[in-house]
């Protein structure tokens, strides 16, 4: 299968968790046999902080603007499955593009569905517009559950199919090394995760002194209080993930508040901690009860005192168990691999829909 991927970025992770997520599905959906192309936009901010300038699992390129995108139509044309990004710059002009050129599957990849549809309803068309939607026969997203049917209901998409994040689990695996901190957080700086941050970590903080901490990602803001056990990390490269998390007793997942709203939106950093065997606090949404077992493969968190009780009451044996079984359970049904697999399947069902009358499919046999 040839596939054309037009995300907001693969060759830097910098402020972004795009790269993470296309890294391993890229890596491992090329490992099935098929062939990659990934088009970015070449833009400064990422230009400074490439980690990934020459990816050995796919064909990449940088594109300057939209009418250097038309020197690729071409490709476009002849692959047999296009996926268009969110947050991909002029994703609206692009998915245009896209949709009037290829000739094989077209498809969205969400990466931040809750806050697409957000956007939608106050009509904001920064990389979606809802004309477009029904345009891609397959709307992959990061948000299973309920709104995979508003996605077809109300805005028209043919086939909306979860496709979670994923973590590769050739890059991150368990390792024994010294704890330097009883309880991580890794994450960019967001105003709507910033409360649930304060009271699951920086409240625990300030009531353990004898505790540590870190919180690692940039974009903070100068005149947040951090507690004086709260180590800073401005940002950790995907490289450094498995030691960041192997050096920490627990890590803390926090989610933005469309994703709690929506449920069922998982985090990368959820499947990345659990492949590293680094036990998991986590706040509250529907559907993290089917990605995880509460009580058993991950700890769910209301309160500081539902922290502090971990931090400090639980035996080593249980914080032990309780990664063990998380471990297995990515290696079972979260894995890049997996999500490869997922992604196989949802391209070849759409190939084999029905087609609007007068487009050929340029499908090949996978």
């Amino acid at each position: 299968m040839k596939l054309v991927v037009l995300g907001l970025s693969l060759s830097s992770s910098w402020g972004n968790g795009h790269a993470t997520t296309y890294r391993a599905l890229l890596r491992a959906f090329a490992g099935r046999g098929h062939d990659v192309l990934f088009l970015e936009r070449d833009v400064p901010w990422y230009a400074n902080h490439r980690d990934l300038p020459n990816p050995d699992f796919c064909r990449f390129a940088l594109y300057r603007d939209l009418a250097a995108l038309g020197e690729w139509s071409d490709e476009i044309a002849a692959a047999d499955a296009v996926m268009v990004g969110s947050y991909v710059p002029d994703g609206v002009a692009v998915g245009r593009f896209v949709q009037d050129t290829a000739r094989g599957v077209r498809a969205f990849y969400d990466i931040d569905t809750p806050v697409t549809l957000a956007r939608l309803e106050r009509g904001d068309r920064e990389y979606l517009a809802p004309e477009l939607i029904p345009g891609y026969d397959l709307y992959l997203s990061f948000t299973g559950g309920p709104t995979l049917r508003t996605l077809e209901r109300r805005w028209g998409s043919p086939a909306a199919r979860a496709l979670y994040c994923s973590v590769d689990m050739d890059a991150y695996r368990p390792s024994e090394v010294e704890k330097r901190w009883d309880l991580s957080y890794l994450g960019t700086y967001s105003p709507d995760r910033q409360p649930t941050l304060e009271r699951l970590l920086l409240e625990p903080a300030r009531r353990a002194s004898h505790l540590r901490f870190v919180v690692a990602g940039p974009q903070y803001p100068a005149d947040i209080d951090w507690p004086a056990n709260v180590e800073r990390m401005d940002h950790v490269p995907p490289s450094e993930h498995p030691a960041f998390y192997a050096a920490s007793r627990f890590t803390l997942n926090v989610t933005r508040a469309d994703m709690v709203r929506a449920g069922f939106s998982p985090s990368v950093r959820l499947f990345e901690a659990a492949a590293c065997a680094t036990p998991i606090i986590s706040d509250v949404w529907p559907g993290l009860d089917q990605l995880f077992e509460p009580d058993s493969e991950i700890l769910l968190a209301d309160t500081a005192e539902d922290v502090l009780a971990a931090l400090t009451e639980w035996p080593e044996t249980r914080r032990r168990a309780v990664a063990d079984r998380a471990l297995e359970r990515v290696r079972r049904s979260h894995s890049a691999r997996r999500r490869a697999e997922e992604l196989e399947s949802h391209l070849l069902d759409a190939m084999t829909a029905a087609s609007p009358p007068g487009r050929e499919l340029a499908v090949a046999q996978a």
